[in-house]
């Protein structure tokens, strides 16, 4: 089909490649199709609001590089469930579906391409239930969405924790203390585990594996009596203890999201490691340090192939899918198969087995 006017909009958290992404579909739909790109702000929200800006090819030009997404994104704009605080400070949920979808005709366009993670992608496939042309495109730094071998920002990710792991190792070799350093991650424990096993840790606690304080314990003291009375620890934030729950902040800030925040988990293993062995015990927690800056060179490409076969696949009328990786080439996958799906890291995989088998404590 012929393209005349396609929308692009980021949604959920920012991750560094979004506008590699941006860049790619403008540059790629004006330069493949003559058509014109319209940037839809703040996610989901800009189709409730019709807050837009257009995009070419001189104005994106210098975005490949850069960090953050230059339309803006919210993890908190659901429009089929739009949460607003009341006057009397509780919480209204509205359905303002209609109305983006309105929007979006009024707005003239062809094609609304959707770029996020799993929630994202789920609303997407809702509006595509409604009659409008989605094609979704998977971002998230957690790396825990299926059908793809990779999402770009991840690995960007990786190379950040990584890099923290790094300086952790002399610090932490220099003082003979216990160095924790806790990840995002709520269910999937991808980051802890790809740059727990890149930077030398000696633990690594993820989501899918219920950690024993115990065995915790145990490695640290075979570390000590064996001559080495210092431990890096790796933590994803969604990390727990058998028979325990994950550890939430109380934020007020989480109120419209709808969904706890999690993080603590790293204190809370500091304390507990305190009580049971006589070792100095220090948490740094990465948070959104993983998110900004500028992508690496896998994102920055990953980005940029995805952004162009969406633009491709929209073109082909291959509407209600999502362009994913396989390597070494570019696919497309239902929507409808993606709704409500993570992919965790299984316990049983080789990653894991390798873990184990160099001596790095899963905790188990």
């Amino acid at each position: 089909m012929a393209l005349k006017k396609v929308g692009i909009l980021t949604g959920g958290g920012d991750c560094s490649g979004l506008n590699a992404v941006i860049r790619a579909v403008t540059r790629a739909a004006a330069i493949e199709h003559g058509a014109k790109v319209l940037g839809i702000e703040g996610g989901f929200e800009g189709l409730i609001t019709a807050h837009t800006q257009e995009l070419t090819v001189r104005n994106t030009r210098d975005i490949l590089t850069l960090g953050g997404t230059i339309l803006g994104t919210t993890n908190k704009g659901n429009p089929f469930e739009f949460r607003e605080i009341k006057p009397d400070g509780s919480i209204g949920v509205h359905d303002y579906s209609d109305r983006a979808v309105d929007n979006f005709n009024k707005m003239g366009l062809d094609c609304l391409f959707v770029v996020g993670g799993e929630g994202t992608l789920e609303i997407g496939y809702r509006f595509f239930l409604k009659g409008v042309p989605v094609i979704g495109i998977p971002k998230t730094i957690d790396n825990d969405l299926d059908k793809t071998d990779y999402t770009f920002g991840y690995q960007t990710a990786v190379e950040v924790a990584c890099d923290a792991m790094d300086r952790l190792q002399t610090t932490g070799r220099s003082h003979q203390r216990v160095m924790i350093l806790e990840v995002m991650g709520r269910t999937a424990g991808w980051i802890a585990i790809d740059a727990g096993v890149a930077g030398g840790a000696h633990i690594i606690l993820i989501p899918e594996i219920p950690f024993n304080i115990d065995r915790v314990v145990e490695k640290i003291k075979f570390r000590a009596e064996g001559g080495s009375p210092f431990s890096i620890i790796m933590v994803a934030e969604g990390a727990k203890e058998e028979g325990g729950d994950v550890i939430t902040q109380a934020s007020a800030s989480t109120r419209l999201q709808g969904v706890p925040q999690l993080g603590g988990v790293g204190f809370y293993l500091a304390d507990q490691i305190k009580k049971r062995i006589d070792l100095e015990v220090r948490c740094t927690v990465l948070g959104h340090i993983q998110r900004g800056g500028s992508p690496c060179a896998f994102d920055r490409v990953l980005g940029t192939r995805l952004g162009s076969h969406a633009v491709r696949a929209a073109a082909e009328g291959s509407f209600g899918t999502m362009v994913a990786l396989k390597t070494p080439d570019m696919t497309l996958v239902p929507l409808k198969e993606l709704a409500g799906k993570v992919r965790s890291v299984p316990v049983d995989s080789q990653l894991i087995q390798c873990a184990e088998s160099i001596g790095i404590s899963m905790g188990r």
